[in-house]
């Protein structure tokens, strides 16, 4: 099974879900909101690191090389 995309999307997710709870939450009343922003922030930051994990898991898995089984030597 191919795992770099679902690993993709879902860096992708959370990238947008990061930014979401980053730029949407007003911390400056609330302390327990800056908390939630800076999750925001942690979960964009582990989100750009799990897309680029499926896009190398996806390039290496593209063509894989054959397996050659001629161990015959002359």
């Amino acid at each position: 099974m191919r795992t770099g995309v679902p690993l993709m999307a879902i860096g992708i997710s959370m990238f947008i879900l990061g930014l979401i709870l980053f730029y949407t939450i007003d911390y400056s009343e609330n302390k327990n909101l800056e908390i939630i922003r800076n999750t925001g922030t942690f979960v964009g930051l582990t989100g750009i690191g799990v897309s680029v994990a499926g896009v190398l898991l996806f390039l290496i898995n593209r063509n894989p090389q054959p397996i050659t089984e001629n161990f015959d030597t002359e």
